[in-house]
Order: C-alpha cells, then sequence, then structure tokens
C-alpha cells in the first residue's frame, strides 16, 4: 500500500535542458523546492499541476496516480507568482470560483469562499475587487482562492515576490500559519532563502535540474554541499581532502576541530576571518596570503572579497575597515581559527 502524500518523479527533457527529480512530500509537510533562476523549480511546479508533460515519471498522490489525470481533475489548489485574480470579480467571487467549476452550489460556494477569507483575515474586504486589494491582500485571497477547492495538494510560486520587503515580513509569518493548518502536502518554490526557512519543514535544493541537496533548513545551512548552497546560508565553502583534523585545500592546509578522512567540506563564517596588514606574529593556524578583489558594504558590516590560493567572502566591522585602510588591490593576510572552520564529509 502506498502511503499517503506526495510522491514524484519527474523527468522533462527539452532540448538543452533536462529536469530529473525525485522527492516526496507527507500530508501536512512543506517541502521548498529551492535554487537559482533556470534550474528547474517552476518546470517542477508546473509539471505537479498539469500545466506541463511529463517526459517520463511519475505523479503519485494518496496512493493514486496524479500525472494520468488533466489539471483541471487534479485536486491540487495552485498560487502564482502574480497571483491572477479575475479582475472583474469581487474577492468573494474570486475564492468561490473553483468549487463553483466543481459543481459546488452558488450559496454553498460564496459560504466556503466568506469562510476561508475571515480565516486569512479579509472578513472586511468580501466586496473589494482585485485593484482595491493592496498585494498582501491580494496573496491573502489567491490562498484562499487555492484553498477553496479543498486540495490535497498546495502549490506555491514565489509567494512572496511580488510583494515590498515591509509587507513580505509580515505576509511571511502569517503564510506560515496558514500552512500549518493545511493537513495536505505543500510544495513551495522560492529562490529567497529566507522565504524557504521560514516557511518549510524540509528544503529540496535544485541545480541544473538535478537535486544536489536536500534536509531540514537547519540541515542544509548547517552543511552546505555547493557554492550556491553556501552563498545562500552565508559561508565560506571548500572542497578538499581530510587527513585527521587536517584538511587539504588546494595548496592550503586547514585544521578543524573534526575528525576526518578522504573527500570532505571546509566551511567557516566570513565573520570568523581576521585580516592583517602584515604577517601576524606566532604560527596561527589556517594562514593564507591574499589579494583584496573588491569591497561593499553589506547590512551593518563590510564585505571583502578576498583572491588568493582560495577565494572567501569576509565580513568587517566600518571600524575595522579603516584602522586596517584596506583598499582593492591591495595584498593582506587572512586567518580563521580552527575552533571556526568546520569539516564534514564531501
Amino acid at each position: 500500500m502506498n502511503p499517503p502524500g506526495l510522491r514524484a518523479r519527474l523527468v522533462v527533457s527539452r532540448p538543452g535542458f533536462t529536469l530529473d527529480i525525485d522527492f516526496e512530500v507527507a500530508p501536512g509537510e512543506v517541502v521548498a523546492l529551492l535554487g537559482p533562476n533556470g534550474a528547474g523549480k517552476t518546470t517542477a511546479l508546473r509539471v505537479l499541476a498539469g500545466l506541463t508533460a511529463l517526459s517520463q515519471g511519475e505523479i503519485i498522490l494518496d496512493g493514486r496516480p496524479l500525472h494520468t489525470q488533466a489539471a483541471e481533475q487534479r485536486p491540487v489548489g495552485m498560487v502564482f507568482q502574480d497571483y491572477l485574480l479575475f479582475p472583474h470579480l469581487s474577492a468573494l467571487d474570486n475564492v468561490a470560483f473553483g468549487p463553483r467549476c466543481h459543481g459546488v452550489s452558488k450559496a454553498e460556494a460564496r459560504r466556503i469562499a466568506a469562510e476561508l477569507l475571515e480565516r486569512v483575515g479579509l472578513a472586511g474586504h468580501v466586496t473589494a475587487k482585485p485593484r482595491r486589494l493592496s498585494g498582501g491582500q491580494a496573496q491573502r485571497v489567491a490562498l484562499a482562492r487555492a484553498l477553496a477547492v479543498r486540495p490535497k495538494l498546495l502549490l506555491l510560486d514565489e509567494p512572496l515576490a511580488a510583494l515590498d520587503a515591509h509587507t513580505r515580513l509580515e505576509i511571511r509569518s502569517q503564510l506560515r500559519r496558514h500552512l500549518a493548518d493545511f493537513d495536505g502536502a505543500t510544495v513551495l518554490v522560492t529562490h529567497d532563502p529566507l522565504d524557504a526557512m521560514v516557511l518549510a519543514d524540509r528544503l529540496v535544493v535544485i541545480e541544473h535540474g538535478t537535486i544536489v541537496q536536500q534536509g531540514s533548513p537547519a540541515e542544509v545551512a548547517r552543511r552546505p554541499r555547493t557554492d550556491y548552497v553556501a552563498r545562500l546560508v552565508g559561508l565560506n565553502l571548500y572542497r578538499g581532502h581530510a587527513d585527521g583534523q587536517r584538511v587539504k585545500v588546494g595548496e592550503l592546509m586547514f585544521s578543524t576541530i573534526e575528525q576526518l578522512d578522504g573527500p570532505a567540506f571546509v566551511a567557516f563564517r566570513p565573520a570568523a576571518v581576521a585580516l592583517y596588514r602584515s604577517r601576524p606574529d606566532g604560527s596561527p593556524r589556517n594562514l593564507w596570503q591574499a589579494t583584496i578583489e573588491g569591497i561593499e558594504r553589506h547590512g551593518d558590516n563590510v564585505r571583502v572579497h578576498l583572491d588568493g590560493p582560495i577565494t572567501a567572502f569576509v565580513d568587517i566591522t566600518p571600524a575595522a575597515l579603516a584602522d586596517l585602510d584596506l583598499t582593492p588591490g591591495q595584498h593582506i593576510w587572512a586567518s580563521v581559527k580552527a575552533t571556526e572552520t568546520h569539516a564534514y564529509p564531501a
């Protein structure tokens, strides 16, 4: 007997690109498909919705094949990036549209819609047309419309991308609460790491049409396995070869707190790197000479881009930048403590 929830093997072949991924989503679980532009995330979502055909593979939802059904027959609710609300219909009628298409009476469809709009905090906006709604309100109407068909699978395509930064913060936390109340499987597509970390129970990272890493947000953030994921979670990442508590990365030898043997990753935070105008006294471990490639503001700090035996990002305070008198093209010494340098199997 097939377990409940979603089990998908998606293969889509196009000239110059192939999506080939395999993942599962349990009932009540939110899985984020995360990756750079062109990775295949939206293609995966469109396949699940029935808007793009599979080249190979299958989609099983609650033990039944979904890929053999037409898009309009699938028990799927979808929130599009631009929401795609009907401009001529009120918020109430936008939400009631799905149930009406499924044969529900007008009165019952409107009752369902009113209940959902109240649940998402829009009871006072049932008569408003989309042009009268703010971005956050439109997003909540789109979510209510997706839930109105009582789907077993909820698909969200960059649901917060159209919002400004302030609204995004508020709606993100609201959306998390609404998703927690949904007992079906949810697949979220995003390229925003914060959206993924806050909204998802599990991340599936896609690059070039394949899955490169998956796990809980904490697992992925702690042990990135590609440069893309490392940049996403704000770590410097290198691949090398471990021998005990030492990992050779190119010509450099890093001391770490972990004991490993064989292929390994080394990661450390940009803020863990110390910079020196001249070679520091003594024999500090994990020391190398580099050239400053660039300097830029990074939040409240300054991010220094280093080139040399390895490329690295270093975060320092504006006061440290002034004190060190750093400029692009300058040679500098960099070091990171062994206690701040983490290694794990590659």
